[in-house]
């Protein structure tokens, strides 16, 4: 249990989450497609590739080559599409979507290390707008994820600002344990993937979560933690265990250094809805 109060005298620690099949029980992203058709983003046929990647995704991972594949196909899907559109679409289905699909396991522990005095962040490949009122729903403190361009027509350009994957996660987190004052070695991290490796040995107290193949094999090598999380609940079901903090997401990607941006994925996008953590 994570219940001890961190010493107040002592440098201040965080705990990072990586997202999908980590906290929640698929693809962030690639949840909202039904949401993209039904609002005339997308045509059926998009909607049965992105089911498709959804099913690989759940049933093995993807690696390095087929998070690339599905990063050229997003980033050209999304071309053209108008951001505040997709906003809308994604805060109308959030709770619909979302909240069925929190591990019941990883609601827990954001609680237990929010009452240590530790603070949240959600560290995600998916789009800034998905992953933000992801992170108000669960109560983080910060979000790092990907953000993508936006042109002068408020419409997404295909082009990536900010690509939150692999080391970069790792760049992104020590950039905020410099800015926020972080003990990275007391700090704790979770994730699935191997891709998240730079991620978790970065600090003090790794965890690998449901992991993949590659992620098991390293995590039994360097005998990190392995926890399995199979019990998705929604929220509502277990307020008189889970109390959400009264602190928003307070910061996205922008937090990290303009150095550490590369060149990357495209992720869909989602308005953040004030009050959605205390709903």
């Amino acid at each position: 249990m994570l219940c001890r109060v961190e010493n107040r005298f002592l440098p201040r620690t965080a705990a990072f989450f990586d997202l999908d099949k980590t906290v929640i029980a698929k693809s962030s992203t690639l949840t909202f497609s039904k949401s993209f058709y039904h609002g005339g983003l997308i045509n059926r046929r998009a909607v049965l590739r992105t089911a498709y990647t959804q099913f690989v995704f759940l049933a093995g991972g993807a690696d390095h080559d087929q998070m690339e594949r599905m990063r050229e196909y997003l980033s050209a899907l999304c071309k053209g599409w108008n951001v505040q559109q997709v906003k809308e679409l994604v805060a109308e289905t959030l709770h619909e979507l979302i909240d069925p699909i929190i591990y019941d396991e990883a609601a827990t522990l954001i609680e237990e290390h929010h009452t240590a005095g530790r603070d949240v962040v959600i560290v995600s490949t998916s789009g800034a707008e998905v992953v933000e009122p992801i992170g108000e729903l669960l109560g983080a403190d910060r979000v790092v994820a990907t953000r993508m361009v936006v042109g002068d027509d408020g419409c997404y350009t295909g082009e990536v600002e900010y690509y939150a994957y692999g080391p970069t996660k790792a760049e992104a987190i020590k950039a905020l344990a410099e800015s926020e004052g972080y003990d990275l070695a007391r700090c704790y991290a979770y994730s699935d993937s191997a891709t998240d490796v730079p991620m978790l040995e970065s600090v003090g107290h790794p965890h690998a979560v449901n992991p993949d193949r590659a992620l098991r094999r390293e995590a039994a090598l360097r005998e990190w933690p392995i926890l399995v999380f199979d019990r998705p609940v929604r929220l509502k079901q277990r307020l008189s265990a889970f109390s959400l903090p009264p602190r928003p997401a307070l910061m996205a990607a922008a937090a990290v250094s303009a150095a550490a941006l590369t060149a990357g994925a495209v992720w869909y996008a989602a308005r953040r809805r004030a009050g959605a953590a205390t709903a």
